[in-house]
């Protein structure tokens, strides 16, 4: 089974969602055949690499509402973290421009780093405080992974390499739909959007495994009787 995941970075939800789905993959008997691939979609490709503004400010500003009103609402993705055993600083938060820990990513995935990679990405923007728009804090995350310094500082060097791999992504994100993240499509045939429950994640790993561990059945659709051979005798139709 392939499941494919849309997600950014800077996304919370996509931290949450990831987190949820690595719960229900533990519960899944046959969670060996799975194979999970993360796909590149940013939610503000012209976000600048240094905003200057903290993630309370970003937010207030994008959804029109009051520091306090963004404080609030940071505080209760929080709590949705927290049940996932996931911790989100949004005080020491650097909001930032992803590209470049997209097409990471990319590389990481080129040298079978892209899982590790992804969750050390994660884990550096929420909960570390960790700039992850800067190249040096990428090269950081890259070698922790065990990538090579040298080969990570050219592939940051270079705005496009990997630039292509990125944008490929972004551009099945609109093929498919996709207008926000985490967005997970299970065998190229079922999607779920959004950080769900992890019930939603079981019930739908069960539902493809089942569907395609299941013998076809083919449904008869003849109409004339006795036209076929059968055990070495042929039937003729009647007149």
């Amino acid at each position: 089974m392939e499941i494919e995941v849309w997600s950014d970075y800077v996304c919370p939800f996509c931290y949450i969602g990831k987190r949820r789905l690595e719960e229900a993959l533990a519960q899944f008997p046959h969670k060996e055949q799975v194979e999970v691939e993360f796909k590149s979609f940013e939610l503000d490709p012209n976000s600048p690499i240094n905003s200057g503004q903290n993630i309370h400010e970003v937010l207030a500003k994008k959804y029109g509402m009051s520091i306090e009103q963004a404080k609030q609402a940071n505080r209760n993705v929080g709590q949705q973290a927290a049940t996932v055993s996931l911790t989100f600083n949004f005080d020491e938060m650097k909001p930032t421009n992803t590209f470049d820990a997209h097409r990471l990513a990319k590389f990481a995935k080129a040298k079978g780093k892209e899982a590790t990679v992804s969750e050390k990405l994660l884990q550096a923007y929420f909960t570390d405080s960790k700039h992850i728009g800067e190249h040096e804090t990428l090269v950081e995350i890259a070698v922790e992974a065990g990538l090579d310094r040298q080969e990570v500082l050219n592939v940051l060097a270079d705005k496009n390499s990997f630039a292509q791999d990125v944008r490929f992504d972004e551009s099945l994100a609109q093929q498919y739909g996709v207008r926000g993240v985490p967005y997970f499509v299970l065998n190229q045939k079922y999607a779920i959007s959004g950080a769900q429950p992890i019930e939603t994640f079981k019930g739908a790993l069960l539902k493809v495994w089942e569907e395609e561990s299941a013998s076809p059945v083919l449904q008869d659709l003849s109409t004339d009787a006795a036209v076929s051979c059968e055990d070495g005798s042929c039937a003729l139709p009647e007149k």
